[in-house]
């Protein structure tokens, strides 16, 4: 029995100072983002069954010879979330994992505090590439076509998130110009005007000036319209075409001679619309006028960010906006079969399985998630109960060291002992 204490003690020394350094770890990255705590798990060794009379009884009727730490389990509860400044620090708001990759392996992390640097690649702190899907959109340093969102690609093809530090947005030229206004019945000349864009990126003014015909065929009224295309400042005509616009006695509109415009290379199609749909001539009524033109100004990079759903938008300084990415999340069978590089960092295993991601009932694949920008998840190490079980290990510590005396001392004292 006295060499049985040594090895219980012996035992709960080992598998004590195992559960305190993984405690002692937990505490100590407390405040690290996106950290998964760990848990100690043990087992009896060489645990025998006793006899016991009473087969219903709750009292535990087996011995063994101390204990080992049998699994060191990771604690997947949501951290914290903390609020930020920066939109590319994401949250992972349930399941899943970023990927991360170095020259060799692909890590895969909770760890959402991601930055552009001075390449414009989406990296870690230390400069890790962030994976996902790339947009497909960008030639050069020009993009070639406006996304309002991209799709998740295969899994194999996921890649480092890269963007050109140097990015444009070419100039789409007016195609259709719409008017709504009313001219109203008096004999007096209207003016309306849209913003218009050229081929070259220039934004242009068509203005539209009605006045009534001179001769008037009842029912209704009929006016003549001039149309002209020039730049802003007034100082370059580019066309002029004239047409007639008759409206009906209610004073909806029933046709229009007027129809498309060159804007220095581009027609430009007149829509003022029909019935009372567009340019009416109602009197008494307020006198109104405005118009809406489709194409948009060329514009350059002002910068990259993140949205919740893990795309990676473009910003221009004509306010357009484009995906050209979005950010990869990863899933596995079983979360805790992965294994730990780092603090933060893991690598799959033959227990986690590989990765895959979810798809949708149309079989596309989704990041299976919600990702908060301007926010991180810290650690879900909470003190109090890290606190709590470090006092109790360092007792349980304690106690397996007395035991291992007070054995050294009966084995002494045994040895001592002369017989009669």
């Amino acid at each position: 029995m006295m060499t049985q204490a040594f090895y219980t003690g012996l035992s709960g020394l080992i598998s004590g100072q195992s559960a305190i350094d993984i405690t002692a770890n937990n505490l100590a990255n407390i405040n690290t983002v996106g950290y998964k705590g760990n848990s100690t798990e043990f087992a009896s060794l060489f645990e025998v069954s006793l006899a016991n009379v009473d087969r219903g009884s709750s009292i535990n009727s087996t011995v063994g010879i101390g204990a080992r730490v049998q699994a060191t389990a990771m604690d997947l509860s949501q951290g914290n979330i903390m609020l930020t400044d920066r939109s590319t620090d994401l949250a992972i708001m349930g399941n899943g994992w970023f990927g991360i990759k170095s020259d060799g392996d692909t890590f895969y992390t909770r760890a959402g505090n991601f930055t552009f640097d001075e390449n414009d690649d989406l990296v870690t702190p230390d400069g890790l590439h962030v994976l996902g899907t790339v947009g497909n959109n960008i030639s050069g340093t020009t993009i070639t076509k406006r996304l309002d969102s991209v799709d998740l690609g295969a899994l194999n093809d996921q890649q480092k998130l890269r963007f050109p530090k140097s990015l444009s947005y070419p100039p789409e030229p007016t195609t259709t110009a719409r008017f709504y206004a009313n001219v109203g019945t008096d004999p007096e000349v209207r003016t309306m005007s849209a913003g218009v864009v050229d081929p070259q990126g220039n934004k242009n003014e068509l203005k539209l000036v009605f006045t009534k015909a001179a001769v008037q065929t009842p029912p209704g009224t009929q006016w003549d319209v001039v149309a002209t295309t020039q730049s802003l400042d007034g100082n370059t005509v580019y066309d002029t075409q004239s047409g007639r616009v008759n409206f009906d006695a209610t004073g909806a509109l029933t046709s229009s001679t007027l129809s498309t415009i060159n804007n220095n290379g581009a027609n430009v199609t007149i829509d003022l619309g029909s019935d009372f749909e567009g340019v009416v001539s109602i009197s008494n009524s307020d006198i109104t006028a405005s118009s809406l033109a489709d194409g948009t100004i060329g514009g350059d990079l002002m910068g990259y960010s993140i949205s919740p759903k893990g795309e990676v938008i473009a910003t221009f300084t004509n306010g357009m906006q484009s995906s050209v990415g979005r950010i990869a999340v990863y899933h596995f069978r079983n979360d805790q079969g992965l294994e730990r590089i780092t603090g933060t960092r893991f690598l799959p295993s033959s227990n986690s399985g590989d990765p895959f991601f979810y798809t949708d009932a149309n079989g596309k694949n989704i990041i299976g998630t919600n990702i908060d920008n301007f926010k991180l998840e810290n650690s879900n190490v909470r003190m109090e109960a890290a606190l709590t079980e470090l006092i109790i290990f360092q007792r349980t510590y304690g106690a397996n060291s007395k035991s291992i005396t007070v054995a050294d001392e009966m084995i002494k004292k045994a040895l001592t002992m002369k017989g009669g």
